[in-house]
C-alpha cells in the first residue's frame, strides 16, 4: 500500500506534467501548420509518391498510398488540435443551483 509520500510524489508529478503539456501541444501545433510546415508536407507527401512510382507500385495505388498517408498526418494533427482545445476533466467544477422545492 502506497504511503503518504508516495501520493504527494504523484500528485506532484502529475501537476507538472499537466501544467507542461499544454504548452508543448501548442507548439506542436504552431510547427505543424506553419507555412513552413506546409511545404514540408507537400514535399513529403511528394517523396512518399515518388518512392512507390519508383518501386513499381501503380501510379492509381500510389495515389491512394499517398492520400492514406497525408490524412493520417491530418488526423494525428486534428486530434492533438482537438486535444488542446478540450479541457481537462476536473478543472472547472461544476455550478448547479439547489431545485425550487415547492411544498
Amino acid at each position: 500500500m502506497p504511503d503518504s509520500n508516495d501520493i504527494k510524489e504523484i500528485g506532484e508529478m502529475l501537476d507538472a506534467v499537466s501544467g507542461r503539456l499544454p504548452k508543448l501541444i501548442s507548439g506542436l501545433l504552431d510547427t505543424l501548420y506553419s507555412a513552413s510546415a506546409g511545404e514540408k508536407m507537400g514535399l513529403a507527401v511528394g517523396n512518399f509518391y515518388k518512392g512507390l512510382i519508383d518501386s513499381g507500385i501503380p501510379a492509381s495505388e500510389a495515389v491512394n498510398m499517398a492520400r492514406d498517408y497525408m490524412l493520417t498526418i491530418k488526423d494525428i494533427t486534428g486530434a492533438l488540435r482537438n486535444k488542446e482545445q478540450t479541457k481537462p476533466k476536473g478543472t472547472e467544477k461544476e455550478q448547479t443551483k439547489p431545485k425550487d422545492t415547492e411544498g
